[in-house]
């Protein structure tokens, strides 16, 4: 009864978060969905920092959200030079950070690197929505990650709980299989077929069978890069925010990888 209750209060968060995302990313502009966008890499930090930080460190994760608020922005306005300047003072400003609190003998630059770290993995990759949705049919561009990622793990979970038996990375995610990983690949690979043939048929159908593929690769890769932070510090979670779900992150892991993905092999690859 247990595992009923938290699989359906997992399917309903699910349900309301796709029907949210579905309205705003369709009905929306640009400026909203950097909004939007803004809004989760402000959650997504704020469990990143949690974890990898714990109580204190007050400054470091001010500064670092401070940072994090400007960067869709900034990629919004679409300035190469300002997305550069704002790199350079967000490292500037870490280290100045860190020498100002420097005390003792021994200095430990584990602090610097968490907040380094946590600017280039949440704030910029997650901003590379913005950039997909200012391409030519951006909204199906950004809903193309969606619907790759979202599938591809929905067939994983199914996948590794009825055939999982090999596991993946055990010291990284205990719960992950060779079988769920490969279903991932598969259904990510068909979604993003499916899905471009109906909304992108203008682009060679080829060109899908690779996003799906790798990208199934990729977001995978994304999942297991936040299951080591969390692993490393002892979290199972990233939060509790969402039920059925546990944090944003958890849910937004996958995506953060794909994102960058998405929007590179379409400029560079399709043209």
């Amino acid at each position: 009864m247990a595992t009923q209750n938290s699989n359906l209060q997992r399917w309903l968060t699910g349900l309301v978060l796709a029907a949210v995302l579905l309205l705003i990313i369709v009905m929306g502009s640009p400026v909203v969905l950097t909004a939007v966008i803004t809004l989760v890499i402000v959650i997504g930090l704020w469990e990143y920092n949690g974890i990898v930080f714990g109580p204190g460190h007050r400054a470091e994760k001010t500064e670092s959200m401070i940072i994090a608020v400007l960067i869709p922005w900034i990629v919004l306005a679409g300035s190469t030079q300002w997305i550069a300047a704002v790199l350079t003072f967000a490292i500037l400003m870490v280290f100045m950070v860190f020498l100002w609190q420097a005390e003792g003998p021994s200095l430990d630059l584990s602090s610097v690197m968490k907040a380094l770290f946590g600017l280039l993995y949440i704030p910029l990759l997650t901003s590379h929505f913005v950039l997909l949705r200012l391409l030519e049919s951006g909204v199906f561009w950004v809903l193309l990650v969606l619907v790759i990622g979202i599938i591809g793990d929905t067939v994983a979970l199914y996948v590794g709980k009825s055939l999982g038996k090999r596991k993946l990375l055990e010291a990284v995610s205990p719960g992950k299989t060779v079988e769920g990983t490969l279903g991932l690949i598969a259904g990510a690979t068909v979604a993003a077929c499916v899905f471009g043939y109906f909304w992108l048929p203008q682009i060679h159908w080829a060109h899908f069978l690779i996003l799906g593929f790798v990208g199934g690769i990729i977001g995978q890769l994304g999942d297991l890069c936040e299951s080591a932070i969390k692993r490393s510090h002892g979290k199972k979670d990233a939060s509790a925010l969402l039920p059925g779900h546990g944090g944003l992150l958890d849910r937004m892991d996958s995506l953060i990888f794909l994102a960058p993905f998405v929007y590179y092999y379409r400029i560079f690859v399709i043209g």
